[in-house]
């Protein structure tokens, strides 16, 4: 791009053509004061602060939206500009409460260091009436007008970033107010309470109820979804104070959700935190001290060795906790019974692309997806799992003007922003795939010379496609055939095209071919290996990614080695100087049904909790009733830990060091902020102490980073990686050698695994269909303001003011037939048992559909689900499976299970 030269303040500056003066400015380091200034905001010009003289114009124009010129001298602190600046500042300190002492952003505000600037005291403004009252509706925002400056961008970050348009400016002159839109309360407006409007505020307009001044901060990554965004944790004493987003984070640029943001405090700071261990003792869990509880697994545990004895690691805990964890299992305990929960959601990616690509994972970065031509949704509700990628593709469409094709049975947030909807049924998504690519063969869209460098087996694939029937698909999805076709030219013709996929497509009894199918339609259009392509799961919690990387699977060493390769075990038994199971072992459904059977007599479950999260939930209850021991490592005491023997204290990510690989294979440095609570220890030296009570050797590290050096040595992708070159920033993998920057971009050459393979696919309809018992199709999902079973966003007063039941999405025809109310009371029974909720009417659900999301154990939406697997990815069919609905009475709603965090 071209350059142009300016002169500001005397300074020689260079930008790209088409900054403004305000861009030159910052850029040299120059400051000048600004309001309403944002850069992920368009100019506004509102405060009018940032004023310039520029040498043959006789106006003072705002620099923020004044182009940068060739040529251009500029003065930003001319006599007749500080005058007027600040005059400026006085009227705007006219309406503004300033007893700064007593606000919750004094020495943060950005008046304040407007003031200091243009050197005026607060007793020299003479005060003005103007609007004085305050929202507090809303369980974390406030709306405090006493303090705002009218400078618009909270409307505007709203509006401009979130696309959600909850706020207004309202009134001129001293009249004039910020409000939810129609002059509503914050509470009742569409507002999703990312709380963007009150980072932006550069006063104390808009603050956070929750919010005390940090004496110190400590960066470090939320520990909720896959996105793995950058944030300050800010101390008060040895306790967590606040959270605000890091700005300088290539994956979130400093925006953060409701949970990330609001979500964190409540969490650490709970007084129901396990502090000490539980031993049973008489039926009863009953505190112990660690010798002792230790003392106990040891001994347990020396009698369970081999193939009686598996583990569940945990997905939320970080890469040098899992690692550690399966190498108990197969060194100490001798057995591959090692998994976690990546096999509930993202078993099939890496089961299909691997086969496809070569590599199960996200293929680009975030931060691209906003320079995308076209994006595919399929299966995800992005903007409610993953709302910081679900910025970007609101960016690629608003700003960029992208296409964007939803393909999702439910009417989702990213639907008002889509070119093209697909609502197909649920469970036909190899069908809609499969359907695309005959439309991109038949209207020759595809990329031929892509395919003919790039991949093998087209031939065979293409043959497959010739005896599809199209009309068939248009009756299996119910889709018609014109979106169909209009789908697959929008993504054959827009490159580069970025499909985003989550659950919806893997949770099923065909996820694999899901995946593959999706697979195909990328390499049949070349769009892989490049910028803002390629095909890109979301992993639903923070560190599933390192978790699968770090060979806390059944059937991969740590790297994804796979266990049954003489070679692979050769160098593992090697580097952990013991012998290694050959045959691969149980996935986590199987170690269940192996518990019931008898076979598995010992688990240890880590950060999990199965009972809730796991199908046909009363299966696993019964499971965890019949092993002779348990042992339970968690923040808190769940569902899952109320059958244990032993309960073990962890530590959160906010009291320990390690690093998180988010859904982009980005691995990042995790901080301690705060000295862990009572007597709770990281994962890791838990682990490390069971092994060693257990004669195991290679468990002596003194510091996560230690265990990093070794994952180094041992994994290829991460050979690169070390403490020492993450305090810089994260690093993508593959990262082979010290020297290497990352890989933000996979397959750009060459595929992982030499050429892409296409593979066939046929459609095969989920296990369950409706009939006239079970009539309904239930599906499921999260809620934008829970997270997974609900074991930390549920201590959160306000997220349970903002979502604090179930409520079952019900179509309005199938719930007039059905004689079922809005916020009526019914019992969704299906196969496997049943649960009493209330309904929501809606069209957001489809006929003959229902929705329910996972996160209440008192209305435990698994009890229902269809255990039946995926025969390659033995993931289990979470996202279909029949049931019918019955009136039930209001005395049969369950009481919420963190009924005190509700108030």
């Amino acid at each position: 791009m071209a350059t142009i030269k300016l002169t500001i303040d005397n300074v020689a500056v260079e930008v790209e053509e088409g900054k403004t003066v305000l861009d030159a400015a910052q850029s040299a380091s120059i400051y000048v004061p600004a309001l309403c200034a944002d850069p992920d905001l368009k100019p506004y010009g509102g405060c009018r602060l940032c004023i310039v003289e520029i040498e043959g114009r006789d106006a003072l124009p705002t620099s923020c939206t004044t182009a940068a010129a060739e040529g251009m001298v500029v003065h930003t602190r001319s006599e007749r500009v500080n005058e007027v600046r600040r005059r400026i500042v006085e009227l705007i300190r006219a309406d503004h409460d300033d007893n700064c002492r007593l606000c919750p952003k004094n020495e943060f505000c950005d008046l304040q260091r407007v003031t200091n600037y243009v050197s005026i005291e607060p007793q020299e403004t003479k005060k003005l009436a103007g609007i004085t009252d305050v929202d507090r509706s809303h369980p974390f925002i406030v709306i405090d007008r006493r303090r705002c400056i009218l400078c618009a961008k909270c409307v505007r970050v709203c509006e401009e970033v979130q696309g959600v348009g909850a706020l207004e400016m309202v009134g001129q002159g001293f009249s004039a107010k910020i409000t939810a839109i129609g002059d509503k309360t914050l509470a009742e407006s569409t507002c999703e309470s990312c709380g963007q409007c009150l980072d932006r505020c550069p006063a104390a307009g808009i603050i956070t109820k929750i919010y005390r001044l940090p004496t110190e901060e400590v960066k470090t990554v939320c520990p909720y979804c896959g996105v793995g965004c950058g944030i300050y944790l800010g101390i008060y004493g040895n306790q967590l104070a606040c959270v605000r987003g890091d700005k300088e984070s290539p994956v979130n640029n400093g925006n953060l959700c409701v949970k990330g943001r609001f979500g964190v405090v409540d969490v650490i700071n709970d007084l129901e935190r396990l502090t000490s261990p539980l031993v049973r003792k008489n039926g009863q869990l009953v505190e112990a001290t660690w010798d002792e509880a230790m003392d106990v697994i040891g001994s347990k545990l020396a009698s369970y060795k081999g193939d009686q004895f598996a583990a569940i690691s945990s997905a939320k805990s970080t890469n040098e906790d899992n690692y550690v964890v399966q190498k108990l299992a197969r060194t100490v305990m001798g057995t591959n019974n090692i998994d976690h929960c990546a096999r509930l959601c993202h078993s099939p990616t890496l089961a299909g692309l691997i086969t496809s690509f070569g590599s199960g994972a996200m293929t680009n970065p975030i931060g691209e997806i906003s320079e995308a031509k076209c994006i595919f949704a399929i299966g995800t509700d992005t903007t409610a799992t993953h709302p910081i990628v679900g910025l970007q593709v609101k960016k690629a469409v608003n700003r960029n003007g992208a296409k964007l094709i939803v393909a999702n049975p439910r009417q989702i947030d990213l639907c008002r922003f889509a070119s093209l909807w697909l609502r197909h049924r649920p469970g036909t998504d190899v069908a809609l795939l499969c359907g695309m690519a005959w439309v991109i063969l038949d209207e020759q869209l595809y990329d031929r010379s892509f395919i003919e460098e790039r991949c093998e087996d087209f031939n065979a694939f293409e043959k497959s496609l010739q005896s599809l029937d199209i009309e068939q698909v248009v009756q299996i999805t119910g889709v018609a055939r014109d979106d169909i076709a209009a789908a697959a030219r929008m993504y054959a013709e827009n490159s580069p095209a970025s499909i985003l996929y989550a659950m919806g497509i893997t949770q099923h009894s065909h996820g694999t071919d899901n995946v593959l199918a999706i697979a195909n339609l990328a390499m049949l259009t070349g769009n892989i290996g490049k910028p803002s392509s390629g095909v890109n799961p979301l992993r639903g919690q923070n560190n599933v990614q390192g978790a699968c990387d770090m060979g806390c699977l059944p059937d991969f060493y740590p790297g994804y080695q796979p266990v049954p390769d003489p070679a692979a075990r050769q160098k593992f038994e090697a580097a952990w100087g013991c012998s290694l199971p050959s045959e691969a072992g149980l996935t986590i459904s199987e170690i269940f049904d192996a518990a019931r059977e008898g076979k598995i007599k010992a688990l240890y479950v880590i950060g999990e909790n199965p009972a809730i999260s796991e199908p046909d939930s009363t299966r696993v209850r019964e499971a965890l009733e019949k092993l002779e021991f348990l042992v339970v490592q968690d923040l808190f005491l769940t569902e899952t830990g109320q059958f244990a023997d032993i309960v073990l204290p962890a530590s959160t990510f906010a009291e320990r060091d390690g690093t998180f690989t988010n859904t982009e294979r980005r691995v990042q440095r995790v901080r301690r902020a705060i000295e862990p609570v009572g007597q709770s220890r990281a994962d890791w030296q838990i682990t490390c102490q069971i092994a060693k009570n257990l004669g195991g050797n290679g468990f002596d590290y003194n510091h996560p980073s230690q265990i990093m050096e070794e994952i180094s040595k041992l994994v290829p992708s991460y050979g690169g990686i070390s403490y020492e070159r993450l305090e810089t920033g994260g690093l993508q993998w593959p990262c082979p050698t010290p020297e290497h920057p990352g890989t933000p971009v996979l397959h750009a050459e060459r595929f992982a695994r030499g050429k892409g393979k296409f593979v066939p696919v046929q459609y095969r309809p989920p296990l369950e269909q409706p009939d006239e018992e079970y009539p309904l199709v239930l599906t499921t999902g999260r809620s934008l303001y829970q997270f997974h079973t609900g074991t930390m966003t549920r201590r959160v007063g306000g997220l349970n003011e903002l979502k604090g039941e179930e409520l079952v999405e019900i179509n309005p025809k199938d719930a007039t037939a059905l004689g079922i109310a809005d916020g009526g009371v019914i019992r969704i029974i299906s196969r496997r048992g049943q649960v009493v909720a209330r309904a929501k009417v809606t069209e957001v659900s489809p006929e003959g559909v229902i929705f329910m999301s996972f996160h209440f154990a008192e209305t435990a939406t698994n009890l229902l689900t269809n255990p039946a697997l995926d025969p390659v990815a033995k993931i289990p069919e979470l996202k279909v499976c029949t049931v019918r609905i019955e009136e039930a009475d209001e005395s049969e709603l369950p009481e919420p299970a963190y009924e005190e965090a509700l108030f």
